[in-house]
Order: C-alpha cells, then sequence, then structure tokens
C-alpha cells in the first residue's frame, strides 16, 4: 500500500478547514433564522460562496498532489504545490471576509498555479519517464 504522508497532512488540515467554513454557515443561519437558501444576507451568501469554491478547487487540488507524490517527485515540489494550494486557499477565504479583490485573486492565481504545475509535473513524469 502507497502511504502518501505530505498529501495526507495537507488532506487533514483541508478537512479542518472545510469543517470551519461549515461551522461559520451554519452559526450564520442560526443568527438570521435562515435553515435553507440564502436570504438576502450577504454575510451568508459570501460565506456559502467561499465554502462553494473551496469545495470546487480543494478536491482535485489534493487528488493530483497525492499524483505528485505517488509518481516520486521530488518532496520539494510536492510541498511546494500543497503550500501553493493551501497559502491560495486562506487568501482567497480573506480576500472574500475582508473584501478585497487583489487578495482573491492572488488566492485564485496561487490555486491555479498549484493545479496547472502539478498538471505539468504529472503529465511529463508519465509522457518522458
Amino acid at each position: 500500500m502507497t502511504v502518501l504522508p505530505i498529501t495526507s497532512l495537507f488532506a487533514a488540515g483541508f478537512a479542518l478547514a472545510l469543517v470551519a467554513l461549515s461551522i461559520a454557515i451554519s452559526l450564520r443561519r442560526v443568527k438570521l433564522g435562515v435553515m435553507i437558501g440564502q436570504s438576502e444576507d450577504e454575510v451568508l451568501r459570501n460565506r456559502i460562496r467561499l465554502h462553494g469554491n473551496f469545495v470546487e478547487y480543494v478536491p482535485l487540488g489534493l487528488i493530483i498532489l497525492g499524483f505528485v507524490e505517488a509518481h516520486g517527485i521530488s518532496i520539494a515540489a510536492v510541498l511546494s504545490a500543497g503550500a501553493a494550494l493551501a497559502l491560495g486557499r486562506v487568501l482567497h477565504a480573506t480576500g472574500m471576509l475582508r473584501p478585497s479583490d487583489a487578495v482573491r485573486g492572488l488566492g485564485m492565481a496561487l490555486t491555479y498555479l498549484s493545479l496547472i504545475s502539478s498538471a505539468l509535473v504529472i503529465g511529463g513524469s508519465v509522457v518522458f519517464f
């Protein structure tokens, strides 16, 4: 059985982050008395989109990070891709919660960088080795 220790650590951190994002939504829903839907509350809508964006990008990021690690690519490459994804998600969240398009955009750029670089590393590993 292949163990992916670096990817596993990132997955654990992302799992905790997802729970934190979910709790933030739940607390806001309770405060507003809105159990289904978004209501007109901008804070709730932003938290829902932040959570949605997280679940749209993190699973694929972890899958491809696992492939990078499983292919035996350098630890530095695995850590760099994982760190870019993690920092990207933190910056995106910060930019959403304290409205800053620049910070949010930087977060998305780091997320894209992680996904693209990992994909290219995997593609190169499969094609050339």
